[in-house]
């Protein structure tokens, strides 16, 4: 089904939607049947203490299964917005719009007309919160997803169809944000693709380059035309316009920019049309999560493309690559959203407890002089003679001393930190390892994430509030000494993970599920009755 048939599909249940409203049945017998119905309203809602309170307020009365104009128009904005669902990448099943439908059509008493509206009112709540907030609840599928979903009050939602707009007010409940709208566009896109065949065959050879020709050639020309990277051409050679588009294609994909198919850049021209569907719809649940108001100016790491960005607006301000936790279960770097508050000049490093008695306590046991960049704090804060002490008799359990390292150029953090005090300890930071960044793939410290370009990193944050960013932040580097610099307008941070993600112009851009943390989103959303419309077969 094409993207405007779609748009095609409400009318049938649209008047099926309005059956209450004709035909004399809430006509006759008024007075006993508002009674009846009534009191099962006050039974059937007793069990949600929230949907209770407001029908109480309201003295029971129906939201949906009364005769007047205002009934009506909420019974066409719910369907309107449940006839979306698949297109939002929710589960439609789960909402059984089609056995509503028949109890709609069969409802007769008061008694099962107060019924209908309290099933009514549930459904229109769950669909809301799953639209405007995630169906899924993040820590439940990886503990490393930490986000606060940005709930909203359940009242506030019933208050919203009880408004004079009900469709106003549904059309504004899934997120409104560009990304958004661009993954719902891309999520059409490729289901029209996938009805279509997909991509094409995929392309068998190792490597294609620039002067190449043949059925490898083809089928490398085909996938790049279907994904919209080459206009529609029938000749067989790797030329310079192929070259461009397979650039263009890296360039999206966080590949090595080259303009030839190695074995990295097939391998991602081979992934199937189903396989990108699924990064989008699980990056739109991932969008309703964050459900909230970003921040004018603020911070943005995408974990899986290995870059931090600082935002204004819908555009890059500044942007640099970045190192993450590597992938074990105790390095990953978790998702969450903060407030940058200040950065620090010339830090100490003062290594977690977790490393210190996991990395350095067995290191010390075989040689107590090792790492003699560290200095050992007792727990009055004095510095203690290593050679005096007796490793063995330590464990994880009573390892009674600190570890810190002193401001310098081979600090691991390097000679600034910028902090978003946050209970899981992550911090952005410099780092002496500067030959990680060459990487494709950067995912190697503890958790915490490290930047290529701290220095301008840390200008393009004081521009906005020094006349001499630069000046500002080499005089406090200049003195060799910890200087904490408070940022004047913090700046929110948000550490994200998607896999798909879009620009303001051009492609959609997509990158590998590092951590494995969407193929868990998809597996849960599949659970939930989650389907790839558009699949053949």
């Amino acid at each position: 089904m094409t993207i405007a048939a779609r748009a095609r599909t409400f009318t049938a249940s649209a008047v099926i939607a309005l059956t209450l409203s004709a035909g004399g049945v809430l006509a006759q017998d008024v007075a006993i049947r508002v009674t009846a119905q009534q009191q099962t309203i006050a039974e059937a809602a007793a069990i949600d203490r929230d949907l209770a309170g407001f029908y109480r307020a309201s003295d029971f009365a129906p939201i949906w299964t009364g005769t007047g104009p205002e009934h009506l128009e909420r019974r066409r904005a719910l369907f309107a917005i449940l006839e979306k669902a698949n297109d939002h990448g929710l589960p439609a099943r789960a909402y059984d719009v089609p056995g509503l439908i028949e109890a709609m059509r069969t409802a007769r008493t008061g008694t099962e007309l107060g019924r209908l509206d309290v099933r009514m009112s549930q459904l229109f709540l769950d669909f809301a919160v799953d639209l405007q907030t995630g169906r899924l609840t993040p820590a439940k599928i990886d503990s490393g997803i930490v986000r606060k979903v940005p709930l909203r009050d359940r009242e506030g939602y019933l208050q919203g169809i009880t408004s004079s707009d009900p469709m106003g007010f549904v059309n504004s409940l899934a997120p409104q944000s560009l990304e958004y709208t661009r993954l719902m566009r891309e999520k059409l896109r490729l289901e029209d693709l996938l009805a279509a065949g997909g991509f094409g065959p995929a392309i068998r050879s190792g490597k294609l380059e620039p002067g190449d020709s043949g059925a490898d050639v083809v089928a490398l020309r085909n996938r790049l035309m279907t994904m919209g990277y080459l206009p529609r051409r029938v000749d067989a050679t790797y030329d310079a316009e192929m070259e461009g588009a397979v650039l263009q294609f890296q360039m999206d994909h966080g590949l090595p920019e080259d303009g030839v198919a190695g074995t990295a850049t097939i391998a991602e021209l081979n992934v199937p049309a189903e396989d990108r569907l699924k990064s989008v719809i699980v990056a739109m649940e991932r969008e309703r999560w964050i459900n909230r108001d970003l921040g004018d100016r603020h911070i943005l790491v995408n974990l899986t493309d290995f870059h931090a960005r600082i935002m204004d607006g819908d555009k890059v301000y500044f942007k640099t690559r970045s190192v993450i936790g590597k992938n074990i279960p105790t390095h990953r770097t978790p998702e969450f959203s903060d407030v940058m508050e200040h950065m620090i000049i010339n830090p100490t490093w003062n290594v977690p407890r977790s490393i210190a008695v996991r990395e350095y306590l067995p290191a010390f046991k075989r040689n107590p002089g090792s790492n003699s960049h560290l200095k050992l704090i007792d727990g009055r804060g004095r510095v203690v003679d290593r050679s005096q002490v007796d490793f063995a008799a330590y464990s994880a359990k009573n390892f009674p001393f600190d570890l810190k390292q002193p401001p310098s150029s081979r600090n691991a953090l390097g000679l600034v930190k910028f902090m978003f005090p946050n209970p899981n300890n992550i911090y952005l930071h410099d780092t002496p390892a500067k030959s990680l960044f060459a990487r494709d793939v950067r995912a190697f410290s503890h958790g915490c994430i490290r930047l290529q370009d701290p220095f301008d990193f840390a200008y393009a944050l004081l521009a906005w509030q020094s006349d001499d960013p630069k000046g500002l932040f080499q005089s406090k580097l200049n003195t060799g000494r910890e200087t904490k610099v408070d940022l004047v307008n913090p700046l929110p941070v948000h550490l994200i993970y998607r896999t798909a993600m879009s620009q303001p112009k051009g492609h959609m851009t997509y990158r590998r599920d590092v951590y494995g943390r969407d193929a868990q989103i998809w597996d849960a959303l599949a659970r939930e009755g989650v389907e790839l419309a558009g699949v053949q077969g």
